[in-house]
């Protein structure tokens, strides 16, 4: 389930991949689609209480659109991000009706608090930090707690063969790709003097870094990210603070950039964090602790670029081995099962043309070959894969799903 919008929404995006090369179907809900007109509602101009009350309305109907999906798709996990609009009330119908929730929290625990009332509510709760922040969820009553780690997703995050005008457009000797937090607007002050470009939003206001802002400040592509980690020399990844008097702030989380860079087998200078030795070994990644020790190793890295080409290429190697979306959605799977008593529930799969005459089962066989559906495929996904389909059905597809009705109708009659 994606988030309405924010920087969270291409993980999820990456989650979904994930699942399905690990061989699950996957049906996504796509929030996003409701977000203008989620946004619209402030042009009301009405007061802040029937504002507030007009934006809490809106999602809970699209919290009642998540049910709605649910009871159709039959999944075994619903698996929320930040931002993404699934009530508290929707969560309880949810565990009412025996079916599994998971949220992978990948914000700052300490700056985004709203996580103290929805994680009790949710089976699982994944996080991108470890204590204190999992001894407080469990002082709330959150047993089913794990760290999981942010990464990179192989598919997006790759070597690229850049064409010469992409290089003079994305490429520089140093450049930054995210936000105009309050450190890095002070920090990134000190590296005009290098050949410097800047990407990504909020960084409007600053006269002294406009000039090196890339796009108007526009948000930037997951592709055209890749772009940029590819084509820079030197990529600097200086994690984000509120506050601008501790430029670099020794924090624990790894933000996505450290993986989806090195992922790139790109260079990047990245600043220590306390959970980065737990998952990569000291020559993976090259490092600061503050702002003199950047300067110097820009000026050292800039000058040797076959230490580059040997850190990136260890860091890509580390993180295809440990640190995918795959890897990820396989140990958030693991443990549900682990947590949650008899998860995922055993279902009645019977292959899609069992029981049918032959002449049936040969129309069946045709569908599964055009859908790209093997012969053993259950009606319950061949149902799945057709609701997939975009236009008009056929004659035999509208059979298939007017029978599922019918079924779910004696199902619950006989219930």
């Amino acid at each position: 389930m994606l988030p309405l919008y924010g920087g969270s929404l291409p993980i999820g995006r990456y989650c979904a991949s994930a699942l399905r090369q690990l061989g699950h179907l996957v049906e996504v809900f796509e929030a996003p689609d409701f977000y203008p007109s989620y946004k619209a509602l402030q042009g009301l101009k009405v007061g802040t209480d029937r504002l507030q009350y007009l934006e809490n309305s809106y999602l809970q109907v699209l919290s009642q659109a998540v049910l709605s999906k649910v009871e159709t798709f039959e999944p075994d996990l619903v698996l929320a991000q930040a931002q993404a609009p699934l009530s508290i009330q929707a969560l309880k119908r949810l565990k009412r009706d025996g079916v599994a929730t998971a949220m992978w929290f990948v914000e700052d625990f300490r700056l985004f608090t709203y996580w103290k009332g929805f994680a009790p509510h949710y089976d699982i709760f994944a996080v991108i930090q470890r204590e204190p922040f999992l001894e407080e969820l469990k002082d709330i009553g959150v047993s089913n707690a794990l760290y999981l780690p942010l990464a990179a997703h192989p598919e997006v995050h790759k070597p690229l063969e850049l064409s010469a005008a992409e290089r003079r457009r994305f490429g520089s000797d140093v450049s930054f790709m995210g936000a105009g937090y309050a450190n890095r607007r002070v920090a990134f002050r000190e590296l005009i003097r290098h050949d410097f470009k800047l990407w990504g939003t909020d960084w409007d206001g600053d006269t002294v870094l406009a000039p090196f802002v890339q796009m108007g400040g526009a948000r930037m592509s997951s592709e055209d990210c890749v772009r940029i980690f590819n084509a820079t020399r030197v990529n600097i990844n200086l994690h984000s603070s509120v506050q601008a008097k501790e430029l670099v702030t020794n924090g624990d989380f790894m933000n996505p950039r450290t993986f989806e860079i090195a992922a790139c087998r790109a260079f990047q200078l990245v600043d220590r964090r306390g959970l980065m030795p737990a998952a990569f070994a000291e020559d993976d990644l090259a490092t600061f602790a503050s702002m003199e020790e950047l300067q110097d190793k820009i000026r050292h890295y800039l000058e040797h670029g076959e230490e580059r080409e040997a850190i990136a290429a260890r860091g890509q190697a580390r993180v295809l081995r440990e640190h995918t979306y795959a890897a990820r959605m396989q140990t958030l799977l693991d443990f549900t099962a682990q947590r949650l008593p008899g998860w995922p529930r055993p279902r009645a799969r019977a292959q899609a043309a069992e029981g049918l005459t032959p002449e049936l089962a040969a129309d069946i066989e045709v569908l599964l070959d055009r859908l790209a559906l093997p012969a053993d495929t259950s009606f319950e996904d061949l149902v799945w894969s057709i609701r997939q389909q975009q236009g008009r059905l056929g004659e035999l597809e509208a059979a298939v799903l007017f029978l599922d009705e019918w079924r779910k109708l004696y199902n619950k009659r006989e219930g």
